[in-house]
């Protein structure tokens, strides 16, 4: 079957994701690793990918570790710059596919007052041709769940779709579902699958 639609995931494919860079920068390495090690701040997030408020969750983890205060909530005040620089090849790519009359969807855990952030930071977050985020979702992947939901709102299933991404156990969860898959190592590499699945062209992917 031909390829109908292209999935980007976000972080770490259209936009960097890195507290861990973000925090050493404010705090210091070693203090830094000793906060991961000692408050789920991973944890935390994700139940605000899954739709948790954002605000709520990081003061309520702030009130649970009050020796951390300041430093959880670096996370709420400084969140955008975990989320930065977008990856502006990928983005690029992402332009040319719609260009050409490809959909392109996102696939993305985000919460639903940072995917408002982030938004406002970065439009191409608001020029998907579908938005699948997994705090309005109520589920994040690897879940099975996340990828039915989007098949079935799409009407795309199997190899139709061909999705990236930079987790190895999301794209997992995508091939056993039949999609083409793509693990996302570096802008190039991707553009080169889309060159290889005659989705762009050379020119079009640079």
């Amino acid at each position: 079957m031909t390829i109908k639609a292209v999935v980007f995931d976000i972080g770490n494919v259209l936009l960097e994701w890195h507290p861990e860079r973000m925090y050493d920068t404010k705090i210091g390495e070693e203090r830094r690793r000793a906060l991961f090690a000692e408050v789920p701040l991973a944890e935390m997030n994700l139940e605000v990918d899954r739709g948790a408020p954002f605000a709520k969750s990081v003061q309520d983890l702030a009130a649970a570790y009050p020796q951390w205060a300041d430093e959880i909530m670096i996370w709420h005040d400084c969140w955008l710059e975990m989320a930065s620089p977008a990856i502006d090849h990928s983005v690029r790519l992402m332009k040319a596919l719609q260009a050409k009359g490809t959909p392109v969807f996102s696939l993305t855990n985000f919460g639903i007052d940072t995917y408002e952030i982030g938004g406002r930071a970065y439009p191409f977050m608001a020029q998907f041709d579908r938005d699948f985020i997994s705090g309005h979702m109520g589920v994040i992947k690897p879940d099975p769940a996340i990828y039915q939901m989007l098949e079935d709102a799409s009407g795309l299933s199997g190899d139709a779709l061909i999705f990236t991404d930079d987790r190895a156990e999301n794209i997992d969860a995508a091939a056993a579902r039949g999609w083409h898959t793509h693990l996302f190592e570096g802008s190039q590499g991707w553009a080169d699958r889309l060159v290889g699945e005659g989705l762009l062209t050379q020119a079009e992917a640079a």
